[in-house]
C-alpha cells in the first residue's frame, strides 16, 4: 500500500511517499481502506520534534481518516466489513497515522459514518470536531442562551465551536481577521463577529454583551488573560487549547472575584468513552447539517508535505494561506 512517512521526526521535506506493508488488524482492531484524511497543526509538532513521542519507524503521519472497514479482529462485534467509518486521535502517544490507503485502528477510536456525510466531510471535522465537543461541553459546560466569545473561530477548531455552540442554543460572538472570513463565520450561524484587525476584541464585546461572555475559548498562541477575565461575565468560563510556550501575566484579583474558572486540555487525552460521546453527537451533527466542515485545500497523497508546509505557514507564520482545513484524498 502507498503511505506518507518518515524515518524520524524532521523538516516536511523529508516526508517520503512509498509502499509499506498492509497491516493486519489486531484481535481489538479494525482495518480501514481509508478514502480522505486531514492535517492538523498537532501533526506538524510530532512530525517535526517540536512535540517529542515515541515513533514507530518508519512513523505514517496524521491523526485523522475516514473509510470503509475493509477487516476486523476477531473481538470486534461493534463493526463490520463495509461499515463507513472515521477515526482519530491516530498518529500520537505510539500509534501509526492515517496517511495510507489502509490502516490498523483500535477498535475504540473508530466510528460509524452516516451514509449522507462525505469522507472528505469526515476526515475534516474528526480531531477539530472532537476538541470542541470536549472543550464546550465537558470543560466549559455550554448551556442554552449563553453567550460565547470564539477568538479565531475561522480556523478548524474555531469553525467547529462556533457551529456547536449554535446547535447548542448559544449567542456566538467571532473574531475574523477579514471580510471574507467574516462572512464565513455568519454562514456558520455566530451572530456577531468582531473584525480583529481594525477593532478592538475587548471594547467591541463589551458593546456586544455588557454583562459579560459566559465562555470565552482561545485559539491563539499568546492569551491575554487581562482582555479575557474583563469580558468575562461573573463565573465565566475561559477555554485553552494552545500555547504550549506561553507564560502570559495573570490578573489574579479580578479573576478570583468574578469567580471565573481556567480550563485547559488537549484532545489526546480524552478517555475513549469521553472521545465517544463526543463523536456520537458530531456524527449527528454532521448528519443534520448542524456541522459542516470548513475546507480551504485539498491535496493527493503524493503531496503530502506541500500540505504540512501550509498547515504550518497558518500556525507558525500566521498566514492568510490558510482559514480552514486541509483534505489529502488517497488514490482510489
Amino acid at each position: 500500500m502507498k503511505a506518507a512517512f518518515i524515518p524520524q521526526p524532521g523538516p516536511a521535506d523529508q516526508i517520503q511517499i512509498g509502499e509499506l506493508a498492509i497491516p493486519e488488524p489486531g484481535p481489538d482492531q479494525v482495518r480501514i481502506r481509508v478514502h480522505a484524511a486531514s492535517v492538523n497543526p498537532i501533526d506538524t509538532y510530532v512530525r517535526s520534534g517540536v512535540v517529542a513521542m515515541d515513533l514507530p519507524s518508519p512513523f505514517i503521519i496524521g491523526c485523522d481518516a475516514a473509510g470503509i472497514v475493509d477487516a476486523v479482529g476477531a473481538n470486534v462485534k461493534r463493526l463490520a466489513v463495509g461499515d463507513r467509518v472515521w477515526t482519530t486521535n491516530q498518529g500520537l502517544l505510539g500509534r501509526q497515522g492515517t496517511f495510507a490507503e489502509q490502516i490498523a485502528v483500535d477498535d475504540k477510536w473508530v466510528f460509524s459514518l452516516p451514509d449522507s456525510v462525505s469522507f472528505e466531510d469526515a476526515a475534516a471535522c474528526a480531531l477539530v470536531g472532537v476538541t470542541a465537543h470536549l472543550g464546550l461541553f465537558r470543560e466549559a459546560q455550554l448551556q442554552p442562551g449563553e453567550t460565547i466569545l470564539v477568538i479565531g473561530g475561522s480556523g478548524g477548531v474555531g469553525s467547529m465551536v462556533v457551529q456547536m455552540a449554535v446547535a447548542a442554543g448559544a449567542r456566538v460572538i467571532a473574531t475574523a481577521g477579514s471580510d471574507a472570513k467574516a462572512g464565513l463565520l455568519k454562514e456558520l450561524g455566530a451572530d456577531e463577529v468582531i473584525l480583529y484587525k481594525s477593532e478592538s476584541i475587548g471594547e467591541r464585546t463589551k458593546q456586544l454583551a455588557p454583562g459579560g461572555v459566559n465562555v470565552f475559548w482561545e485559539t491563539r498562541r499568546e492569551p491575554d488573560f487581562a482582555m479575557a477575565v474583563d469580558v468575562m461575565a461573573p463565573r465565566g468560563r475561559m477555554v485553552l487549547m494552545a500555547g504550549r510556550d506561553a507564560t502570559p501575566m495573570f490578573p489574579v484579583g479580578p479573576f478570583y472575584v468574578k469567580e471565573c474558572s481556567v480550563h485547559g486540555f488537549v484532545m489526546f487525552k480524552a478517555t475513549p468513552i469521553e472521545m465517544r460521546t463526543a463523536a456520537e453527537d458530531l456524527s449527528r451533527w454532521m448528519a443534520d447539517e448542524k456541522i459542516s466542515a470548513n475546507i480551504s485545500a485539498r491535496f493527493p497523497l503524493e503531496d503530502a508535505s506541500q500540505a504540512h508546509v501550509l498547515q504550518e505557514s497558518a500556525t507558525l507564520d500566521d498566514s492568510d494561506r490558510l482559514s480552514g482545513k486541509i483534505v489529502i484524498n488517497m488514490p482510489m
